[in-house]
């Protein structure tokens, strides 16, 4: 090899190390934060209400939120042994949404309970996922009842 090669050769070398760390160096690692304020860990949430579950929740990442997603499930023992009946079904719910932008505040009562869900407890998990793959959840503890009784005004809301 002459020493225009071998020259050549190292800076070739130099540009792609450079290339590939100021790729590592710009992108984006940072997960997105879920802030819900409702349902709220703890709360009673109301069997067969026609309104739906109240859901409020904001989304913010430094680059750009992607999407969002609400798993609903039984909790029962443990995810052991569920108290299901005859008459009643657990009930599940699984739906992602669409975010764009740096932060996105949600509000919704899309999440519909049915009569017949199977009182108990339950965990609400929500995802969000940002444009680089980043991904967070939260989980909140809810129980499912007849008895809930309402704690929020709907008459303002479609």
């Amino acid at each position: 090899m002459n020493a225009r090669t071998v020259f050549l050769i190292l800076g070739l070398t130099a540009t792609l190390f450079i290339v590939c760390n100021a790729c590592k160096e710009d992108s984006d690692t940072t997960k997105p934060v879920i802030l819900l304020e409702e349902p709220a860990d703890g709360d009673l949430l109301q069997i067969g209400d026609e309104h739906g579950v109240h859901f409020d929740a904001e989304f913010l990442d430094n680059e750009m939120l992607a999407s969002y997603k609400v798993n609903f499930h039984p909790n029962f023992d443990d995810h052991g042994h569920t108290k299901a009946t005859s008459e009643t079904v657990d009930f599940e719910f699984d739906k992602s949404w669409s975010l764009s932008g740096k932060n996105a505040a949600i509000h919704h009562h899309e999440i519909m309970i049915p009569e017949n869900a199977t009182p108990g407890a339950y965990h609400l998990m929500v995802y969000c996922t940002d444009a680089a793959g980043n991904e967070s959840h939260v989980v909140v503890n809810v129980e499912l009842s007849h008895e809930a009784g309402e704690d929020h005004d709907h008459e303002d809301e479609e």
